[in-house]
């Protein structure tokens, strides 16, 4: 792991309130997944991301309990949760589509639950209130939920799930089937409704921009293993593997040598304290900048390349430089019009941060049993 990353396994403030301890899960012959652990504080957002076959859903199966590990142990509270029924867990789900009876209105939808443990029907009335007042729904009781738009269908599936009073919300994909806009909209309000409740919620998203702006950590999963945890800063700005920096936002991937206290990758070199040898570091594209815009850098490394392609995004621009000898770099500056030919640009080296390699996991994609 890159110097300044956060350790993989240790949960931030609030106290821990699960402890996933060397969990591995197998269908059949396939390994779905390896050897997780990880905790996740009381009150946290904690974000399982990864794409398709990663691991993240069954891990979210393994703590709901509708699935065994096959090895490991989870705890909850100082509590071994892995050895109880679901129903027996301080644990609700929300689920991708949402799960509402159509045949039951709002109101009774949120009650189901309630109604199943046979709670007394004057405080199932008063829960379900509380509920959708804490979700805003509560001028819509007597909808059905064919009527109500994709946002609020998952607010009244997040009412299902908070009116149990759970000390852990298990969030899968719940934004997945709604359009950009609506998407947007509704991460600020799942946002600002966890603040509200100050539970721990655990979600599962393939998609960096929702988990980058709505968790407190996020944990990378690929091919069944965690590749690294930490806060969407620290991941961003110190990703420990290449394939972190690459799945996180867009990154350059400079390989090549240190000698004598300097790297030297293709055309590029500048000082390091990083150790002799062969190495590998990750350049963001918008810490590469035109050099006759910006001030001189104390650490600046300046180098000529050719324009070969600019996308308008905007407010920014997306280079695509050769640089010479092979050595192609993507730099992200403000829009300042089209750009041609040649130009001097410059970086700072203290924004080349080291990864490793980060070769894939033994064991191939668990993509028949673990479709997210």
């Amino acid at each position: 792991m890159s110097a300044g990353a956060i350790s993989p396994q240790r949960a931030t403030s609030g106290g821990t309130l699960l402890k996933v301890r060397s969990v591995a899960k197998s269908f059949g012959a396939a390994q779905v997944l390896k050897n997780i652990s990880m905790e996740i504080a009381s009150g946290e957002f904690l974000t399982l991301l990864g794409e398709s076959g990663s691991g993240k859903t069954t891990l979210l199966r393994l703590i709901a309990g509708f699935e065994q590990p096959t090895s490991g142990e989870i705890w909850m509270s100082d509590e071994r949760l892995d050895t109880l029924p679901p129903y027996k867990r301080r644990v609700n789900t929300v689920f991708q589509n949402y799960a509402l009876f159509p045949h039951l209105n709002v109101r009774e939808n949120v009650a189901y639950g309630l109604r199943v443990k046979s709670t007394p029907k004057g405080e199932i009335a008063s829960r379900v209130e509380e509920a959708l007042h804490m979700v805003k729904m509560i001028s819509f009781a007597d909808a059905r939920p064919a009527t109500l738009s994709g946002g609020q269908q998952q607010r009244i599936a997040l009412a299902r799930a908070l009116i149990n009073r759970p000390q852990l919300l298990l969030l899968d994909e719940p934004l997945s089937a709604l359009d950009a806009n609506l998407r947007k909209q509704m991460q600020g309000e799942l946002k600002a409704l966890h603040h509200e409740i100050g539970i721990a919620f655990l979600f599962v998203t393939h998609d960096q921009d929702e988990a980058m702006a709505l968790s407190d950590r996020i944990a990378l999963l690929r091919n069944g293993a965690l590749e690294q945890i930490a806060s969407p800063r620290e991941i961003y700005l110190h990703p420990a593997t290449a394939y972190t920096a690459e799945f996180i936002g867009q990154t350059n991937l400079l390989r090549g040598e240190i000698k004598n206290g300097v790297a030297r990758c293709g055309p590029l070199q500048w000082k390091t304290s990083e150790a002799s040898g062969s190495a590998l570091f990750s350049l963001r594209p918008e810490a590469i900048r035109l050099a006759d815009t910006w001030f001189q850098l104390p650490d600046a490394v300046r180098f000529r390349g050719t324009i070969r392609q600019q996308i308008y995004s905007g407010a920014s621009e997306l280079l695509e430089i050769d640089c010479g000898g092979k050595q192609t770099l993507r730099a992200r500056i403000p829009a300042s019009g089209p750009l041609s030919g040649e130009h001097e640009f410059l970086f700072s080296a203290s924004d080349t941060v080291p990864v490793t390699e980060s070769s894939a996991p033994h064991g191939s994609p668990a993509t028949d049993h673990e479709p997210r």
